[in-house]
């Protein structure tokens, strides 16, 4: 596989850049972030013009900085080592994301979007639309997550940490 596009966002280290993209609370501006998906040179713009109108993209990517992984990591959010296959640690046997982004239009040989948690130069492996009826399961339930939401209330995942000074 080869990137189809690179991001360019605002974020150059993993510090700044936010857990999850709608999880905001402890980023610089605490509000969500826009960034640029640039499309390599040998990608025709049939590929990717009929996005428009589309209000969220599904972006797959490869975790350009992750080195290693180990069958259990310990989430942001607490309660202990979780298998890794059952979190969304950037560190996994094969380092491959899937972020689902807004779409905010089509430039030249670009896609511009916000809620983006991607570091700056993440390589893009594919994109896909995000389709409601397909993509939206609201009933389902999220294992242990579910019991930390019951514990600590929905959405308390920590913002991005600062270096150790």
């Amino acid at each position: 596989m080869k990137p189809i596009a690179f991001v360019r966002s605002p974020y150059a280290r993993r510090i700044d850049a936010p857990h999850q993209p709608t999880v905001v609370e402890g980023t610089e501006t605490g509000t969500t972030s826009e960034a640029r998906i640039e499309f390599e040179a040998d990608m025709p713009v049939e590929a990717f013009r009929d996005l428009q109108g589309f209000q969220r993209i599904w972006l797959i990517f490869r975790f350009h900085r992750s080195e290693g992984w180990k069958a259990e990591v310990r989430p942001p959010r607490g309660g202990g080592k979780r298998s890794v296959l059952a979190t969304r640690s950037p560190h996994r046997p094969n380092p491959i994301g899937l972020s689902a982004v807004e779409l905010l239009g089509i430039e030249d040989r670009a896609l511009r979007v916000r809620g983006i948690d991607l570091l700056d130069g993440t390589p893009v492996l594919d994109i896909k639309p995000y389709v409601p009826y397909a993509d939206s399961f609201p009933g389902s339930v999220a294992g242990w997550i579910d019991e930390i939401d019951a514990e600590q209330g929905s959405r308390s995942a920590p913002g991005p940490r600062r270096p150790r000074g």
